[in-house]
């Protein structure tokens, strides 16, 4: 009877410590409880040779079947999340890998609005990353140009970084950084963009968008064609920039390698959609004021300058637009990728508190 009490002693310490540990892993603001997480395609198109298929000559396309133009997601919920999931869009040259590990090794987006109770949706948008199978052809050739894009996302104007930058400065992430890129596997398409992430919010409901450069446009269009989408939040965007008919600015000239900006044409039925939803936009660091022969600095000045002329076409028609031009509100040295930067988690405090301020964190 003594050895049994001593058994039983023994079992009560051993239950005891095991619930000190699992509250432990449930509190410990270093542990991630994720309720549900998975992957999926969404959107894209099927088409089918004409032909009857022969199994004897199975490599032959008569009578077979094509998927493609899809977009991939890879999600996680949280315990007791948000009402309203995130979603993010990359920009050019990128895929998902955006918003996840920093180069340097830190938490991206990805983790850090996990700890904050939202879920997300990590996108590869049609015709990139492992959404690669395309239905147009295209042909991919290795050309250097990586210094190019150093320059372009404003990491410096190489080999030098910008002396208050916020990327890190080390080789290890700069390589990390360089191998992040990735190619289209067929022309970029604004609208089958926009129709596969239309479709991924058709399937999992209302939620926000956040894009990144390149994916602005779509991101535009999709909120344009799919009221679930209810905010967007645009990082550094700078192509598509859409206006109501007759209301179209004139086109601003740049420095930068790829031209004068322009914007783009739209029924006013369509505009009028984005002013139903709050959007903001954000813009790092190292942008030009005013015209200058520096390209990479004149290039982002043309962006900014006509994200401000949006805002306010949007505001005029009776919307709900912000632009933060982060060091006019004293956080300083972003680059194109103010979500992976040294400071990204000031950077998702500013958008926590533009969520908050929204009613979108409820």
């Amino acid at each position: 009877m003594k050895k049994n009490k001593g058994v039983l002693s023994l079992l009560s310490v051993l239950v005891f410590f095991s619930a000190c540990i699992t509250t432990k892993q449930q509190t410990d603001p270093k542990n991630l409880v994720i309720r549900e997480q998975g992957s999926f395609a969404v959107g894209g198109t099927k088409t089918t040779e004409q032909g009857s298929f022969d199994l004897n000559n199975a490599l032959k396309p008569q009578g077979q079947t094509f998927h493609g133009d899809h977009a991939y997601a890879f999600y996680q919920i949280p315990v007791k999340a948000h009402k309203y999931p995130l979603v993010f869009l990359h920009g050019a040259g990128q895929s998902k890998k955006t918003w996840e590990t920093t180069p340097d090794g830190r938490e991206g987006f990805q983790n850090i609005f996990l700890r904050r109770g939202f879920g997300v949706y990590l996108l590869d948008q049609p015709r990139r990353g492992e959404a690669g199978k395309s239905t147009v052809a295209a042909t991919i050739t290795p050309v250097p140009d990586e210094q190019f894009w150093f320059t372009q996302f404003r990491i410096g104007n190489y080999p030098d970084y910008f002396p208050n930058t916020q990327f890190p400065k080390d080789s290890a992430s700069l390589e990390q950084f360089y191998r992040q890129m990735t190619p289209n596997t067929g022309d970029f398409d604004g609208n089958v963009i926009s129709e596969a992430v239309s479709q991924l919010f058709n399937k999992i409901g209302e939620g926000i968008l956040i894009t990144h450069s390149q994916g602005g446009g779509p991101g535009w269009f999709t909120a344009i064609k799919n009221n679930k989408v209810k905010a967007v939040v645009a990082y550094e965007p700078y192509s598509s920039f859409v206006f109501p008919k007759g209301e179209l600015p004139s086109p601003i000239k740049s420095a930068g390698l790829f031209g004068e900006l322009k914007g783009t044409e739209i029924p006013l039925t369509d505009f009028n959609k984005l002013t139903k939803i709050p959007i903001v936009i954000y813009y790092g660091d190292n942008i030009a004021k005013e015209p200058t022969k520096i390209w990479n600095k004149d290039h982002w000045r043309s962006g900014l300058e006509m994200a401000r002329i949006w805002a306010a076409t949007i505001n005029k028609h009776g919307g709900d637009a912000t632009v933060v031009h982060l060091p006019e509100i004293g956080i300083n040295g972003n680059t194109h990728f103010p979500f992976s930067d040294l400071n990204n988690v000031e950077i998702a405090n500013l958008l926590s508190k533009w969520l908050k301020e929204k009613g979108l964190d409820k």
